[in-house]
């Protein structure tokens, strides 16, 4: 059994999906972006594909199976999952109809399916970048919440209280889409989202969908107010807080979407606001959880959930997908502020704090830290796990506490 992995150059996922995929005894061949040293060596394990133009990709994959059949195919980010979709067509594999996937990756088509089909999601309007904004802040919804089509980790959402600050962030938002390297992406980069801003509890959902039928796999909590001016996301905690019928209206509103977007297989990865009014859709992306979040998950008998993806590309026969009994939890640690990195002090007397698993610092001495919301990138990990939510979060603060970034 092979795997094609779409892993983009810059990513925190590679050694997950290796792990994963070496246990299982698959052969798994990693396709970037760009041309690796090593892909002659290794014509096997490398090939580079156009994730810029998914009709030259699936050809691509399509050239590469010819010699090396493939079996399951995989993206990890929100571009790589649209790519995934145009191959699996390609080559008769298991996955979702590019259109369910191109919906999914589109936050303003997929608000319009999902108004239309009846799903709670905030009210929003499309607007060029090009649009006068005073003229827009007459009339925008406030609270409202501006934020770009694309783009991750909640990167350019900025929320606006009067017209003042509605000018403000959509000046900032434009700044940021008519960088070059966003502004290159295409005519979604020269659009920008004005959506009412939705009060309550957030949590994130992840999960499997089978033949359109989602599987739960996890609800965290997300303990921080996510209320802006910004959103950078900090603590995730599983098993969630909430009521047992608030999880009901949770995994129903997810269910919904799923369905609305007509998502067949996969994993997906739920924003969903909880209030008096029941749950409300922020976002779905039609991929595993980012960043290096899915250590804080495991399944059966210590099943990471990158082996549960691989399985399922694969159509392999999965383990249980019941998660492991302790209350588990990460905090992506924020960045303190701009500046490039000197050192980080305290890392050992952090994981020396009970119930603490793992603290790791992915950013490097001399790298720039960008926070929020030009930001995307956080400069480390903490994970911990106990009997109980409110342990682990405690743990988790705890940790970070003792944490010091030098920056120059």
């Amino acid at each position: 059994m092979r795997l094609l992995l779409l892993l983009p150059t810059v990513t925190y996922r590679t050694v997950a999906f290796v792990e994963a995929a070496r246990r299982l005894g698959v052969e798994l061949t990693v396709a970037s972006e760009r041309p690796s040293t090593f892909e002659h060596a290794n014509p096997a394990g490398l090939v580079t594909l156009d994730f810029t133009d998914p009709t030259r990709a699936a050809a691509q994959a399509r050239a590469f199976a010819r010699e090396l059949p493939v079996h399951g195919v995989v993206g990890v980010d929100d571009d790589t999952a649209v790519i995934a979709a145009v191959v699996a067509e390609e080559l008769g594999l298991r996955g979702n109809s590019v259109a369910a996937a191109a919906a999914a990756r589109d936050k303003y088509q997929q608000r319009v399916l999902l108004a239309k089909a009846g799903v709670a999601v905030p009210r929003v309007e499309c607007y060029p970048i090009a649009s006068d904004s005073q003229e827009l802040a007459r009339h925008a919804p406030y609270p409202c919440v501006l934020k770009p089509l694309r783009l991750s980790a909640s990167r350019g959402v900025i929320r606006a209280d009067d017209a003042r600050e509605f000018v403000a962030a959509f000046r900032r938002l434009k700044a940021m889409l008519e960088e070059p390297e966003v502004a290159s992406c295409g005519e979604w980069a020269r659009h920008l989202l004005v959506e009412e801003f939705i009060p309550g509890r957030e949590v994130a959902v992840e999960g499997l969908v089978t033949e359109g039928r989602l599987r739960v796999l996890a609800i965290f909590d997300k303990p921080d107010p996510l209320d802006g001016p910004f959103f950078e996301e900090t603590i995730y905690v599983t098993p969630s807080r909430l009521t047992p019928a608030a999880h009901q209206e949770i995994t129903a509103c997810t269910q919904a979407t799923v369905t609305a977007l007509g998502l067949r297989d996969g994993p997906i990865h739920a924003e969903i606001r909880y209030n008096d009014e029941g749950g409300w859709l922020i976002e779905l992306a039609a991929r595993p959880i980012g960043g290096r979040c899915s250590g804080a998950l495991r399944f059966g008998a210590g099943v990471s959930l990158e082996e549960i993806v691989i399985r399922h590309a694969l159509g392999m026969e999965l383990p249980s997908l019941e998660r492991e009994g302790q209350a588990s939890g990460v905090m992506m640690i924020p960045v303190p502020r701009g500046g490039v990195l000197r050192h980080v002090r305290g890392v050992e007397e952090a994981r020396a704090v009970p119930l603490v698993d793992a603290v790791e610092i992915t950013a490097h001495p001399g790298q720039t830290l960008v926070p929020w919301p030009e930001g995307a990138r956080y400069p480390g990990f903490i994970f911990a796990k106990g009997d109980t939510p409110e342990g682990v979060e405690a743990a988790l603060r705890a940790a970070h506490g003792r944490l010091e970034f030098v920056i120059g």
